[in-house]
């Protein structure tokens, strides 16, 4: 019973997301949509800086990895981070091998989406990535830009705050839009 009611406050809480129309122009085969229990999160991927890990985000979207999946690291002023669908705690990667650093002088602002990595391992990302809540220069060159948040700001900065947030916010469903029914 009580399985039944959390999944109909996910539904009720994603509902009004779904409604919502993506951005025009928006490029749907390289493009995320992410419903989470606070509403919809439209990520534009960025191809042209980082191939292989915008291919790595869409893939797993495909594989269901990143549903249910909680934003385990949210640090108010800076990021939250997410995408651990393997064990939910920001130590998981995904059955894929991790991928070789894209870096850029893409600088990272409000709305940058990054690819998080292990520690100084510059090839260790995999799986997690984060959303900047403000300007972050000191990743510049560190990290991978994979994106940009087109839509749902708003709801990035609504999110439950910790290391671990003590009631975290999912990501319920990620889709590449290309692929919404």
């Amino acid at each position: 019973m009580i399985r039944i009611l959390a999944v109909l406050a996910a539904l009720v809480c994603v509902a009004p997301a779904i409604a919502q129309p993506l951005p025009a122009g928006l490029d749907k085969k390289n493009a995320i949509v992410i419903d989470t229990t606070k509403g919809r999160i439209v990520i534009k991927l960025r191809t042209d800086l980082a191939p292989q890990h915008a291919e790595r985000i869409k893939q797993l979207a495909r594989d269901g990895f990143y549903n249910n999946v909680p934003f385990h690291r949210v640090i108010d002023g800076f990021m939250a981070q997410t995408g651990d669908g393997q064990n939910f705690n920001g130590t998981g990667g995904s059955k894929y091998p991790n991928l070789k650093q894209e870096f850029s002088s893409t600088p990272f602002k409000r709305g940058t989406v990054g690819m998080a990595r292990k520690g100084n391992s510059v090839d260790s990302a995999n799986a997690q990535f984060f959303i900047c809540f403000a300007d972050a220069s000191f990743l510049n060159n560190q990290y991978t830009v994979i994106g940009d948040v087109v839509q749902g700001m708003d709801v990035v900065d609504k999110l439950n705050r910790g290391e671990p947030p003590a009631n975290p916010d999912k990501m319920v469903k990620v889709q590449v839009a290309s692929d919404m029914k």
